[in-house]
């Protein structure tokens, strides 16, 4: 009986030990982004206002969701009915400020690689594709921001009225996340490096 007790509370140990790995390493692999990744600015797109607030977050678009399939070096292949791809965009900084799409790639980044202002971030065809499509619907996972409870309702309300726009920290894999939200030149909300 005492053996089994043992085994239990040793098998209980070992699942609690692996879930919290789990989760630091959730959190780790996030604040890594924030702390070393590089610095865009994006302009934030309007969404149609009954879908922009769900809860407690708003959903954001970026010129860079959409991007012309003539960015990619080759051409789109006609067999991407349904087909989640891996697009690699390479970004570049307007006289804005605001970071624009150069070039594109399926499933490896563009080559060469980038230069000293150019940062290639990571994202998935949203769409179905065909040959000859002028567009591509790209997601980069950063297309949610998580605001406080109440909050999100004057976002909503100011996006296609005012320039609103994100910090996004990308990774040398890609992966994005965002650091601050702002509304014209005044940062509302600014992600911990925890």
């Amino acid at each position: 009986m005492i053996v089994t007790k043992r085994w239990l509370v040793g098998a209980a140990l070992a699942v609690a030990v692996l879930q919290i790995g789990f989760l630091v390493s959730m959190i780790a692999g996030r604040a890594s982004v924030l702390r070393t990744g590089q610095e865009v600015t994006l302009e934030v797109l309007p969404i149609d206002p009954r879908d922009l607030l769900r809860g407690d977050y708003v959903i954001l678009g970026y010129p860079i969701s959409t991007i012309g399939a003539d960015l990619f070096a080759d051409p789109l292949p006609g067999d991407g009915e349904g087909a989640a791809r891996t697009v690699y965009v390479r970004l570049r900084p307007g006289d804005d400020g605001l970071w624009q799409a150069g070039a594109a790639s399926l499933d490896a980044p563009p080559q060469p690689a980038p230069g000293e202002n150019e940062v290639d971030i990571r994202g998935t065809i949203q769409d179905s594709w065909f040959e000859g499509q002028t567009l591509v619907s790209v997601s980069y996972g950063i297309e949610r921001y998580y605001v406080p409870e109440g909050e999100g309702r004057e976002i909503e309300q100011g996006i296609g009225v005012r320039p609103f726009r994100v910090k996004v920290a990308v990774a040398r894999d890609g992966a994005a996340q965002i650091k601050a939200l702002y509304d014209g030149d005044v940062m509302l909300y600014e992600e911990p490096f925890f």
